[in-house]
């Protein structure tokens, strides 16, 4: 995969992980834990989960491609935990190339 082509795919992937993890706290545990309604949880935490797995796949060629240092990949890893963190990649990333 082309440099280029990964640090996008990066970006694409955190911003939609980013998104998962949001619509997983604030929409599906809240349904789940106030008005009773689990099932909303699974799938959409498979997802999430599949996204995050994906996430770090990227992070990890991103860092032995040279894209990233270790010191930004563990901060990209840190800012995925972190609900609206990964919303800041972007700016990870132009950092890293400047």
């Amino acid at each position: 995969m082309k440099k280029d082509t990964l640090t996008k795919w990066f970006l694409i992937i955190g911003k939609i992980e980013g998104y998962s993890y949001l619509v997983l706290l604030f929409i599906a545990m809240p349904l789940k834990y106030f008005l009773d309604r689990p099932e909303w949880v699974r799938p959409v935490g498979s997802a999430h989960g599949v996204l995050f797995v994906s996430f770090v796949i990227l992070l990890a060629m991103m860092f032995f491609k040279s894209k990233l240092t270790f010191l930004n990949s563990v901060f990209a890893f840190l800012l995925s935990l972190v609900p609206f963190g990964t919303f800041f990649l972007k700016k990870l990333v132009a950092r890293q190339q400047a």
